[in-house]
C-alpha cells in the first residue's frame, strides 16, 4: 500500500469521512404484503489505499462500515461493511459488500465522468446471481429463502451530500419482491 499523498481516488474521492442522514426509507418484504421503515443511519469511509493485484492491476480501495437504525426504535436493521475499489485504467467501479445474513456482493460499473447538475459524482454498480463478472454469493440458507437475484446501486456524492438508492431484487415468501432502500446523508 502507497502512501496516501500519491493515490488517484477517482469518483470515490469525495466518499471519505463520516455521513449521517435520517431520511431514510426502506421498502421491505413482509410474508403478507410490504413493510415501510423510516430509518436513520451513519456511514464512515476510510482510505485503505493502493492495492496491486497479481502486479498488474492497480486498484484504489475505500473501506466502509454502515450501521442503519429503525427510526420509530432505534433497533440496528442493518449492518454492513465492505470495500469501493476504483480502477482508474480501465474506469472500473467496484462494490463489495458483506451483509450479517449470509449475503456477499460484488457489484461493478464503468464510470465515464457521470455528473448530476450540482456537479456531483454519479456511480452506478450491478450484480446479479450468476453473472460471470459481477455477482451475488450467498449461504444455503438464504440461497433456499430469501435468494438475492438481482442488486443494483447509484451513488450521488459531491457538495457535502451522499444520496443514495438501491434495489435488490429477491426470491422470497413465493415470490419476487423488489426491495428498495434511499437516503440523503451529510458529511460531518
Amino acid at each position: 500500500m502507497n502512501e496516501t499523498h500519491d493515490i488517484e481516488l477517482g469518483p470515490l474521492k469525495d466518499l471519505i469521512g463520516v455521513w449521517q442522514g435520517d431520511v431514510g426509507i426502506d421498502i421491505a418484504p413482509e410474508p403478507e404484503g410490504t413493510e415501510t421503515n423510516h430509518y436513520y443511519e451513519k456511514i464512515i469511509y476510510s482510505l485503505v489505499g493502493d492495492v496491486s493485484n497479481a502486479e498488474t492491476q492497480n486498484l484504489t480501495a475505500v473501506h466502509y462500515r454502515q450501521t442503519v437504525q429503525r427510526k420509530i426504535t432505534d433497533k440496528v436493521i442493518h449492518d454492513q461493511t465492505g470495500y469501493w475499489m476504483w480502477d482508474s485504467e480501465t474506469g472500473t467501479v467496484m462494490h463489495s459488500l458483506l451483509i450479517p445474513r449470509g449475503v456477499c456482493v460484488l457489484a461493478g460499473g464503468t464510470y465515464q465522468g457521470e455528473k448530476d447538475d450540482e456537479n456531483r459524482t454519479i456511480i452506478n454498480v450491478a450484480a446479479k446471481i450468476n453473472d460471470p463478472d459481477w455477482n451475488i454469493i450467498q449461504s444455503p440458507f438464504m440461497q433456499n429463502n430469501a435468494l438475492t437475484e438481482e442488486f443494483s446501486q447509484q451513488l450521488i456524492v459531491g457538495n457535502g451530500t451522499l444520496i443514495y438508492s438501491q434495489t435488490s431484487m429477491l426470491n422470497i415468501y413465493g415470490r419476487v419482491f423488489e426491495h428498495t432502500d434511499q437516503n440523503e446523508l451529510v458529511l460531518t
